[in-house]
């Protein structure tokens, strides 16, 4: 099987703010890369933001991928904002209840906004 994940970039724009960027397709062999990314971001980070601007594909593994970050991220406080999402896969997170419990914006700058 080939591994079609791309390591994502993490990035802070702020202090206490981490953007991960999420580029080309988020499946099962993402897994790995998703985890070194929450990593980099770092214990300190109070708000990870997901910018899916780059996102090609995302299936039901790469939404659970999200889910696992999401459990692993309330563990530690920190809150869960997400960006650039198309109106495909802002329906996902609706249908998933997502959206519930991340905060979606349409920019990263209202998403830094968000987070304070």
């Amino acid at each position: 099987m080939t591994d079609t994940a791309t390591p994502f970039q993490v990035r802070a724009p702020s202090p206490g703010v981490t953007v991960i960027e999420i580029a080309g397709e988020v499946t099962r062999e993402s897994d790995l890369h998703l985890q070194d990314a929450y990593g980099r971001a770092g214990a300190d980070t109070r708000a990870i933001i997901l910018a899916f601007d780059g996102l090609e594909y995302m299936n039901s593994s790469g939404i659970g991928l999200l889910v696992t970050l999401l459990v692993r991220a309330q563990r530690n406080r920190q809150q869960i904002f997400a960006c650039g999402l198309t109106d495909h896969y802002r329906q996902i997170f609706e249908l998933t209840r997502l959206d519930e419990v991340i905060s979606i914006h349409d920019t990263e700058a209202a998403a830094i906004a968000a987070a304070g």
